[in-house]
């Protein structure tokens, strides 16, 4: 934030030296190449202005690295009131259709892909042959095949493409993790995961086939997916699955309700998973070991988080998680910085496996071996 002041004082002072300086001017200067303190920003543009990319937004206000400079959406009113906000010019506004021109914007270093998953494919794919990074919202593709797609068309243009697993840089899991690798816990035998809410209006995307690829597993299931590799530390290589469906209306065939599944690791560790949108009160990792366990509780909401260990409370801090994350992955991007917990493309492409092999089970009744 001292940058930030520093340079809207310099700002003032310029104004008053050249009175005539338009407005676009005084835009296009605070959206200039400055550095922060901690180096260069990451210049971000959202795609897709919708809930989610509205908490990135304003969770980006407090960024020390990132910056938001651009926009792409399908609805001209959305990115009217974008440009008010949060000062974005007109010429780093985009609609669907003029989305390719953005190559030639030096201004956006990154495309941040909000949209619906099943249209994560395209607008990744669309960016990086733009030339951009990309950063794509959970679940990254529908399935494993569209994931390596988008992972393989972002090594061709040379460009990052990174998932948005904010979970990956909260500091409460990231003790867990550190008390896992550094052997504190002993042998990982068992993992939990409940991901659920109940959802509501049944009109809306996430209960449409074409838009989600699923229901629950898609959009909550995957956390639990994610935690039990990252908790754990190691790949799954079976997996089983049943589905629930007690509304047939709300869910329609292929939109799943509650899925129950379990995964087996090469250690002999396991973990037992519940993934549904018919019940509230959720959120909950647990690990069990030799020596100890560790216990998050919300486990993945958006904060703060809440965890315990055989040795006591976590006491870690909470920053929202979408400030923290776009930081991170400034450092990732920019710097080459590696993070704990992987959060490229083929990390996106490891969770679709799983949530391939789950519904494969759940329409076989048979394990589904990994490899």
């Amino acid at each position: 934030m001292n940058s930030r002041r520093n340079f809207l004082q310099k700002l003032a002072a310029s104004v008053i030296a050249f009175p005539l300086l338009s407005p676009e001017a005084i835009s296009s200067m605070e959206y200039a190449d400055t550095k922060t303190d901690d180096g260069p920003p990451l210049r971000v543009a959202i795609m897709g202005l919708g809930s989610y990319g509205t908490r990135v937004a304003e969770a980006m206000k407090d960024c020390k690295r990132a910056r938001l400079t651009g926009v792409v959406s399908g609805t001209p009113a959305k990115i009217t009131n974008w440009q008010t906000k949060y000062n974005i010019p007109e010429k780093n506004c985009y609609s669907y259709e003029t989305f390719d021109t953005i190559k030639d914007n030096p201004e956006i270093d990154v495309v941040y892909v909000t949209t619906p998953n099943g249209l994560h494919h395209d607008n990744v794919i669309r960016a990086a042959k733009a030339g951009k990074h990309v950063i794509c919202e959970k679940p990254m593709a529908l399935n494993a095949k569209e994931g390596q797609e988008m992972v393989d068309a972002c090594k061709k243009a040379n460009v990052k493409l990174l998932v948005g697993y904010r979970m990956h840089f909260e500091p409460k899991t990231l003790e867990i993790i550190r008390m896992r690798k550094d052997g504190e816990l002993g042998k990982i035998l068992f993992f939990q995961g409940l991901s659920g809410f109940t959802i509501g209006d049944p009109t809306q995307w996430r209960l449409n086939k074409a838009l989600s690829g699923g229901g629950s597993m898609m959009d909550i299931g995957i956390y639990s997916i994610n935690g039990a590799r990252y908790m754990i530390g190691e790949e799954p290589i079976w997996v089983t699955a049943e589905e629930t469906k007690t509304n047939p209306q709300k869910f329609k065939p292929g939109v799943d309700e509650t899925i129950q599944f379990q995964l087996g690791f090469p250690s002999g560790a396991v973990a037992s998973c519940l993934s549904t949108y018919n019940m509230n009160n959720l959120d909950r990792f647990f690990l069990n070991a030799e020596k100890g366990f560790a216990e998050l509780q919300p486990a993945t909401g958006y904060g703060p988080i809440k965890g315990r260990t055989n040795k006591g409370e976590l006491t870690q801090p909470h920053i929202t998680h979408q400030t923290v994350q776009m930081d991170e992955m400034a450092g990732i991007i920019l710097d080459g910085k590696q993070p704990v917990v992987p959060v490229d493309g083929e990390e996106g492409v490891r969770d679709l496996k799983k949530i391939d092999a789950i519904y494969k089970s759940v329409s076989t009744g048979k394990r589904v071996e990994l490899r």
